[in-house]
């Protein structure tokens, strides 16, 4: 109830305060904002544009700017129509599709004057009216048979005129085209792949739905280049639920006391860098930096980081890369409004939903092409109806007193509708000649075959997904577009930057048949040497080494994964320890067979294969110059591997069969070979089925009798296993 209060000269009115509850006010305050937001600003839609991408490309598109250009300052104000937020968000939703800003690997917007660019914080655009833009020709494929019914039109917000719900784009947009929003309670970060590997992609996968998506689309393509560190893992699991993170590296060029920049990751500025860089220069943590300049031009990027005399560039950059956005991660969400409902999807499920829409547009299409077809059908056969007795049709006409009597007069005269008598009736007199006619009925002819073909892509769904096929390869011939983002396989800095500040004391590794790692120091050994493991899970390898040697892991794949021990903690004993798959991010299902630490590169790789082969590779020859992360074609894959084991010296193994038969013989007889995929040698000969199940150093064996089962040369046979060949149990080695 309103109350008065008086002062001395004024009087003020004044309500009370209105009881609400918060979930009433949510109900209807805060939902519609939340709502709005979310359909209509933040979240893109399956054709890969927010709204006001759209209002302004349309825009732009009915302004006739497919050719030429305007003033900037123009095309806001026409904008203005469809999107009244403002002239400075319009603008800068420009800005982003611009060819000059660069953040666009398919940019829109042809633009002229200075538009800044994306990798720059600092580097600001002109204003409008300085500054003039048009459409691309990549536009063509946005608004092809727009004006064909392909799509929705709505009124605008004053209902003065109409725009697209969404544009028929005749490629895959919401793939090639970055995009990142923040709504209310959800939000969408999209990166952009290559256009070419995105056609490739749509042709197999309507071919094949299981199509493999890596194989035609490896990974994302950045507009701002850089290098992917490729890890399949992450991929898969990007592609599958439209989630996870990429990993995106700096490109450099290494001189003599300089490092140049030419690239970097697509979330970092220049700006940024600098600043981390000159940061850790004040704190002492980069004393081999001198100085940090941008270069940047109208050429492109350029970072000039200049070192003080002597330093060691690449190890700098190592440290560069693992400490500044130099090396960052780009978080993937793909987040997608289909049918007016926000679904993160995978990219399966996004190509699904855009061949729907295409379909859909295709059709609509054919419907309108048919109706239009069907209409001029109607008209001519009337004519036709007509030009067979022409005279009559003149009689009619000229005997008719009154004008609103000649149509009704042909519908009778020749038993033809309403529209086709009025056609009829606005005929002109010219037109009545025989090359007229014969024209005519041609094209009835043609119209008939229009008609059939137009039914016949209506009900085939084989021949519409035919059509998206055509579009995609002539899409991929017409706007070539090489790949701008590096793949790299190899991760080259975690390595060196490492073994900058590492503290070296003497370790005992162990590693376990599944794959768990422990790193133990000689004094927690001592408290407690009894190692816990899994249930089913027992020892595999055991080395004594130091807290900064490498290591290297074999696994099942043929990989060899390189690291340092230190990248592991310390435990105890009583630990499980460290899965080492998951800390190494091998690919999925991808399992550690072997361990060797480098030390100092001496000594050999022993490989031995269930079908008695042994292959003798030398440590060196994991050796890389560039220090990369995993090596491909580590051992013979041709035959499933028994044990790999690092060895400093030669020495004599103990070798058991799935038969009972065992063989003992000195590395010394097995041929070295500098071909890490060579198949070794026939070591063990085996019979039927058998295969080798059980490889030791012979000081672990429980053989008292060692001479009866060594062989001189090989290959061999070896012997069956007898009880009394074997120690008494206070003689054996009990580790």
């Amino acid at each position: 109830m309103a109350r008065k209060k008086k002062t001395e000269n004024r009087e003020y009115v004044y309500s009370e305060p209105i009881s609400r509850s918060i979930v009433e006010t949510l109900d209807t305050n805060y939902m519609p904002y939340a709502m709005s937001v979310i359909m209509s600003r933040a979240i893109p839609e399956i054709d890969g544009f927010k709204p006001a991408h759209r209002k302004l490309l349309y825009t732009m598109y009915g302004m006739g700017l497919m050719r030429g250009r305007q003033k900037s300052a123009n095309i806001v104000g026409a904008t203005m129509r469809l999107n009244p937020h403002g002239d400075a968000a319009i603008y800068e939703t420009m800005v982003r599709l611009t060819r000059g800003y660069e953040a666009m690997p398919y940019p829109f917007v042809n633009s002229k004057g200075n538009f800044g660019k994306f990798y720059s914080r600092d580097m600001a655009y002109a204003a409008s009216r300085y500054t003039e833009a048009g459409l691309m020709p990549i536009c063509h494929e946005l608004f092809d048979d727009i004006d064909k019914e392909t799509v929705d039109f709505v009124p605008n917000y004053d209902n003065s005129t109409v725009e697209p719900t969404l544009l028929p784009v005749t490629f895959p947009t919401i793939l090639t085209t970055p995009n990142q929003g923040i709504a209310v309670g959800m939000a969408s970060n999209i990166c952009s792949f290559n256009l070419g590997e995105v056609c490739d992609t749509v042709i197999e996968y309507v071919k094949n739905p299981e199509h493999r998506l890596t194989l035609t689309m490896p990974a994302p393509d950045f507009s701002g280049g850089g290098q992917i560190l490729m890890n399949s893992s992450q991929i898969e699991q990007v592609y599958e639920t439209g989630r996870g993170s990429i990993r995106i590296r700096a490109k450099y060029e290494l001189g003599q006391n300089s490092i140049t920049v030419t690239e970097i990751p697509y979330t970092a500025t220049i700006e940024a860098i600098i600043d981390k860089i000159v940061e850790l220069v004040k704190a002492g943590k980069l004393k081999e930096v001198a100085d940090v300049k941008d270069m940047s031009d109208k050429t492109g990027l350029r970072l000039l980081i200049e070192l003080k005399r002597g330093s060691d560039a690449e190890r700098v950059m190592a440290k560069l890369l693992k400490s500044t956005p130099l090396e960052d991660s780009f978080g993937c969400n793909f987040n997608v409004l289909v049918g007016g409902t926000p679904r993160v999807m995978g990219v399966k499920e996004i190509l699904d939903e855009w061949l729907a829409f295409r379909t859909e547009c295709i059709k609509r299409r054919a419907y309108f092409s048919l109706n239009r077809a069907k209409q001029r059908l109607h008209l001519l056969c009337g004519l036709k109806l007509i030009l067979l007795d022409i005279d009559k049709a003149i009689k009619i006409v000229r005997e008719t007193e009154h004008d609103d009597e000649v149509v009704p007069n042909l519908m009778i005269g020749f038993g033809v509708d309403e529209t086709q008598a009025e056609y009829i009736a606005e005929i002109k007199l010219r037109h009545l000649n025989r090359e007229y006619i014969i024209k005519r009925l041609d094209d009835i002819e043609k119209l008939e075959n229009e008609v059939e073909e137009l039914n016949a892509l209506l009900s085939d769904r084989k021949k519409q997904r035919q059509l998206i096929i055509d579009d995609m390869r002539r899409i991929k011939k017409q706007y070539p577009c090489e790949r701008r983002s590096e793949l790299v396989y190899d991760d080259a800095s975690r390595e060196v930057s490492a073994a900058e500040h590492i503290e070296n004391y003497p370790v005992t590794l162990f590693l376990s048949r599944e794959g768990y790692f422990k790193k133990i120091t000689p004094q927690s050994l001592r408290m407690n040497a009894v190692q816990k493991y899994k249930d089913g899970d027992g020892p595999l390898t055991q080395i004594e080494t130091g807290n900064a040697d490498e290591l290297i892991f074999f696994t099942d794949r043929q990989n060899a994964y390189k690291t340092r021990a230190c990248e592991f903690d310390d435990c105890k004993a009583s630990a499980l320890g460290d899965y080492v798959s998951a800390k190494l991010s091998t690919e999925q299902d991808e399992t550690v067979v072997g361990m060797a630490a480098a030390g100092d590169w001496s000594g050999c790789m022993l490989f031995f294969f269930q079908n008695g082969r042994i292959a003798k590779v030398p440590l060196e020859s994991y050796k890389t110059q560039t220090n990369r992360r995993r090596l491909v074609g580590a051992f013979c894959g041709k035959f499933p591997l028994a044990r790999a084991l690092c060895v400093r010296e030669e020495g004599d193994f103990v070798l058991t069969a799935s038969n009972g038969r065992t063989l003992i013989l000195n590395t010394a007889l097995i041929p070295l070979k500098t071909t890490k995929s060579t198949q070794g040698v026939i070591a063990f000969s085996l019979r039927g089925k058998a295969v080798v199940e059980r490889v030791e150093a012979l000081a672990d064996s429980p053989i008292a009798n060692v001479n009866y089962y060594r062989t001189k040369s090989v290959p061999a046979a070896g012997h069956n296993l007898r009880d009394s060949d074997l120690k008494e149990p206070h003689q054996q080695n009990l580790f």
